[in-house]
């Protein structure tokens, strides 16, 4: 088994869909897992050093565990089934019993960041899943990224936007009366999440 850390979020570029990125010791393999707007906000959450005013959903089963005297070791991510990963949480009890429970892999890391507990993912699935990084490029991208928001206005910010998007901008604007056709809607986007990927 590899144990793994939480890299950071990310955004699909295609779907705008979260990823959380799991990194492995070396830092020379990446594991993506496709998640939910919620799920990424749940894990955001227990990277932030900042207490929530109230318990979340993650806290509070933290503090489930604590109080029922359960100890979590640690998550396992050990399967990818039907394009989904599985994972289980190892848990123990005052008396040193052991039991597992199974999670989702989201729910599991968002739990394992508010425990200080491990997260292991078994080779075969790392070896399966796991996409190569460049640790220089990543580090560039993000410095230059900071560079940019730390130069530029909010107001230039919409402009550029609006200069790589020009179809979100007219969408912004909104159509013209005379060009909207009677009883027309713009496709949504479904909730579920691209077909190719693995999801958490």
């Amino acid at each position: 088994m590899v144990e793994m850390r939480v890299a950071g979020i990310a955004l699909d570029a295609a779907s705008r869909s979260p990823i959380v990125l799991l990194r492995d010791p070396s830092g020379r393999r990446q594991v993506p897992i496709w998640i939910d707007q919620a799920q990424a906000q749940n894990i955001m959450a227990g990277l932030s050093d900042q207490a929530p005013p109230r318990p979340l959903s993650h806290d509070l089963m933290a503090n489930l565990l604590a109080v029922g005297g359960l100890t979590l070791e640690r998550v396992i991510i050990h399967t990818i089934e039907d394009s989904t990963f599985r994972a289980v949480l190892k848990l123990t009890d005052s008396e040193g019993m052991a039991s597992e429970l199974d999670a989702r892999p989201s729910d599991a890391i968002a739990l394992a960041l508010r425990t200080g507990s491990g997260i292991w993912m078994l080779e075969e699935v790392v070896a399966d899943a796991s996409i190569p990084v460049d640790a220089e490029a990543d580090a560039e991208d993000a410095a230059d990224f900071r560079r940019f928001l730390d130069g530029v206005s909010p107001a230039e910010l919409v402009r550029q936007i609006a200069k790589a998007h020009p179809d979100v901008a007219a969408a912004a604007e909104g159509p013209a009366p005379e060009a909207e056709p009677p009883g027309a809607e713009e496709p949504g986007s479904g909730e579920e999440p691209p077909a190719e990927p693995p999801a958490g």
